[in-house]
């Protein structure tokens, strides 16, 4: 029978949190181990998500929609930075 590779993670915690981590274990029927992988995995997919996905209000949704449909006319500034982007990234 193959066995999954694993990595080893230590922490270092005070006494006090240890029996905390070790009760709520228990209390959901769980080894350790499995409480705290299980734990960090949802912390760890949250943090990502949380950082790669963009929540918007439905007002900010509907403006976001509006000014993709209808975007304004470019401004001086923004032609200038345009045409500095395009002399930039032209191939010689």
């Amino acid at each position: 029978m193959a066995t999954a590779a694993s990595a080893r993670l230590e922490a270092r915690v005070t006494p006090a949190l240890q029996e905390l981590i070790k009760r709520a274990a228990e209390l959901q029927g769980r080894s350790l181990t499995d409480f705290m992988v299980t734990a960090l995995q949802a912390v760890a997919q949250r943090t990502i998500e949380e950082s790669e996905v963009i929540r918007l209000s439905l007002a900010d949704q509907q403006r976001f929609a509006d000014a993709l449909l209808a975007p304004p006319k470019a401004t001086p500034a923004l032609k200038r930075a345009m045409a500095r982007h395009r002399k930039l990234l032209r191939p010689e």
